[in-house]
């Protein structure tokens, strides 16, 4: 692609969503670097074969909504992928800090935080040739929820979500093919995301949130077995239990999804969004009711009083 015809080299903001993140400097490594010399080794893993882990923080009001939950996952999930020497807690909180004031974020910003295996010798796929250690990225973008307000339609993927006798879902890793094509399958049919079932036929999570349904003042929400546990998903269930909503965790059929009273997805991108249709059955009404919108209200609240606070200017 010629980028001096496409206008990128000379405006870069031109195509991007928010042309603010034309000028954003990125942590790589040891340090800050702008966007256009953000980069990493043709030798890093994460290159060589999506060896990594990652996180998605998302910034409210001068708080990182639950930064010590996702820091916990991303270390839990190095460890599981036996990584040497992963990076102290307070040394990645460091970086998450220097890279947002670095670019003046302290409200509607989304930050993509990942931890490579390092940079390899020699390519191939054996861990041991990585002897550098691991490599530290800290990506913040001004990024508003990836849904809006809109109400979404799924579809239900023919991929099937990963399981613990394939490839453990706990491990929060960069490795994300099946998601992909999932999403492949969502675009080509002019949805919005893609609900993948397990091994048995029950239904995990979408291709990039996890999935809850409300059905008689109850909620339910497929068991973290082939999905990922996500920090706000367990949010949600927090909240639920705090509020004296009753909810299960427990194996969800499409049948259920299709018969639901509301249904909505949760993650740090799109926070809750509610589901207007399943593979052309209509959810509920086909808009957001009533256990939707009250659980938005309330994981609002807990992100914006319950946050880390950003260190003062």
């Amino acid at each position: 692609m010629n980028h001096q015809r496409s206008g990128f080299v000379n405006n870069p903001g031109s195509i991007l969503p928010d042309p603010r993140n034309a000028d954003i400097l990125v942590w790589v490594g040891n340090g800050l670097k702008p966007r256009a010399e953000a980069k990493v080794s043709v030798f890093d893993s994460v290159v060589q074969g999506g060896d990594a882990v990652w996180e998605g923080l998302r910034v409210y009001d001068g708080r990182i909504a639950e930064l010590d939950a996702h820091l916990d996952r991303l270390s839990d999930s190095a460890k599981a992928m036996a990584f040497d020497s992963i990076p102290a807690r307070e040394s990645v909180k460091a970086a998450v800090f220097e890279t947002l004031e670095a670019n003046g974020m302290r409200d509607g910003a989304h930050i993509r935080l990942t931890l490579t295996r390092g940079e390899k010798i020699t390519s191939g796929m054996n861990p041991r040739n990585n002897r550098s250690g691991p490599c530290l990225i800290v990506l913040a973008e001004w990024k508003p929820p990836v849904y809006g307000a809109r109400m979404l339609r799924l579809i239900s993927s023919s991929v099937r979500r990963n399981s613990a006798q394939c490839l453990d879902s706990k491990i929060h890793h960069n490795n994300l093919i099946n998601n992909i094509l999932a999403c492949i399958e969502a675009n080509a049919a002019g949805a919005d995301g893609a609900l993948m079932l397990d091994l048995n036929g029950f239904v995990a999570e979408t291709n990039d949130t996890n999935v809850f349904l409300a059905k008689r003042g109850s909620i339910v929400t497929p068991t973290a077995d082939s999905c990922l546990p996500g920090v706000t998903r367990r949010m949600v269930i927090e909240i639920a239990r705090e509020e004296a909503i009753p909810v299960e965790e427990r194996n969800v059929s499409l049948t259920e999804i299709y018969a639901a009273d509301e249904v909505f997805t949760t993650g740090t991108m799109g926070e809750l969004a509610p589901v207007a249709e399943v593979d052309g059955r209509r959810i509920g009404e086909g808009r957001a009711g009533s256990m939707t919108r009250r659980l938005q209200e309330l994981h609002r609240r807990r992100a914006l009083e319950r946050g880390e606070p950003l260190p003062s200017e």
